[in-house]
C-alpha cells in the first residue's frame, strides 16, 4: 500500500495506565485530582484526547472502582479546557497462576471480572469513547494472559454501544484486528470505526516498521486510526504513525522520558508530538475536530 501522509492529525494522551510505573516517576499521577490535572495539563499542550484508567490513590496500584472513574469524569469535565475524555475498559481480564503446575485454578492474584462489572464504569461515566482490547494475549508484566474472549467482547461492546459511547478498539496483533473487522461486520462495532495499533508491548506485535505496515495494511480504508509504541520508540512512533497516514498516541501509560535520564510529564510529552508532527508538516487539530470526524457527543458535566 502506498503511503498517505496524514495531514490533520490528532494526539491521543494515555494519561497513567494500569502497569506498574508507579513508584519509576513522580509525574505517573496516582488521585483521581492528580489524573484528572495531568490530563487538562495534556489538553492544555494540543492533545485532543485524554485516556484515562485510575489508579488506588495510596498505593498507585491499578484499580476499577467506578467511583473512581467517576471523580475523574467529573474533573476532567468540570474543567475549562475542552478536551475528548477516553475511559479504558481493559480491566478485569487478568488471568494468572501459581506456578506452572498448578494449571486447573487460577492465581487469587487474578483479576478476572464480569462483562456487566468490566464496563459499569463506562455506562455509568459515558464518556465520549472506550477502549476495547480484541483478543487475548501473553503480557510480559507479572506473567499474565489478558482474557478477552469473543463472546465477552460481544458482550461488552454491545453494553459500550448501547451506552451511547464510541468504542475504540485496541489492537495489539493482526489477529485482534481480524476480529475487531468480523464485530464490525456483524454490526456489533458500529461506524465510524476507530482503532489504535498498540506496538511493542510483550509478547503483541514487534515494532519494527515491517510489522508496523502489516498492520497498517489490515486497516480498512474506511476506518479512522492511530497508534503508537512503548518507551524510547514513542516518539519515532509519532513520525511514523503520521507517515503512514495516522493518528498518534504518546504519555505515561507508554513511556517515562522526555529525552535519556530526564523524566517526563504527560504535557511534555504531548508538546514533543505537537513539534514533531508541526516539523513535518501536518497540523494537529482539536477536540470539536475529532468529534466531527467519529460522530461524537459532547458530553456535559453531570
Amino acid at each position: 500500500m502506498p503511503l498517505t501522509m496524514n495531514r490533520e492529525v490528532f494526539i491521543t494522551c494515555a494519561v497513567t495506565g494500569s502497569g506498574g510505573t508507579q513508584d519509576m516517576s513522580p509525574h505517573v499521577p496516582r488521585s483521581p485530582a492528580a489524573i484528572a490535572a495531568s490530563a487538562i495539563d495534556a489538553a492544555k499542550a494540543g492533545a485532543a484526547v485524554v485516556h484515562c484508567h485510575v489508579r488506588d490513590p495510596d498505593t498507585g496500584a491499578p484499580a476499577r472502582d467506578p467511583a473512581l472513574y467517576r471523580e475523574v469524569t467529573e474533573r476532567i469535565r468540570d474543567a475549562q479546557v475542552d478536551v475528548v475524555l477516553n475511559l479504558t475498559a481493559g480491566m478485569g481480564g487478568d488471568l494468572m497462576f501459581d506456578g506452572t503446575e498448578a494449571m486447573n485454578r487460577m492465581s487469587q492474584r487474578s483479576d478476572m471480572a464480569g462483562a456487566t462489572e468490566r464496563v459499569q464504569h463506562v455506562v455509568d461515566c459515558r464518556p465520549e469513547i472506550c477502549t476495547l482490547d480484541c483478543g487475548t494475549m501473553n503480557f510480559a508484566e507479572a506473567d499474565y494472559v489478558m482474557v478477552n474472549t469473543p463472546g465477552m467482547l460481544r458482550d461488552m461492546a454491545r453494553r459500550m454501544t448501547d451506552a451511547g459511547v464510541r468504542i475504540e478498539i485496541e489492537a495489539f496483533d493482526t489477529g485482534h484486528l481480524w476480529f475487531a473487522k468480523k464485530l464490525v461486520e456483524e454490526g456489533v462495532i458500529p461506524a465510524p470505526v476507530l482503532v489504535q495499533l498498540c506496538m511493542g508491548v510483550p509478547w503483541g506485535a514487534p515494532d519494527d516498521l515491517n510489522t508496523f505496515m502489516a498492520m497498517v495494511n489490515n486497516v480498512p480504508a474506511d476506518w479512522h486510526w492511530s497508534a503508537f509504541s512503548i518507551g524510547r520508540n514513542e516518539m519515532p512512533y509519532v513520525a511514523a504513525s503520521v507517515l503512514a497516514g495516522g493518528n498518534v498516541r504518546v504519555g505515561l501509560e507508554d513511556n517515562l522520558y522526555l529525552d535519556k535520564g530526564v523524566l517526563a510529564t504527560n504535557a511534555q510529552l504531548v508538546d514533543r508530538a505537537v513539534s514533531i508532527i508541526e516539523n513535518m508538516g501536518a497540523r494537529v487539530i482539536g477536540p470539536e475536530a475529532v468529534r466531527q470526524r467519529l460522530q461524537l457527543d459532547k458530553r456535559a458535566p453531570l
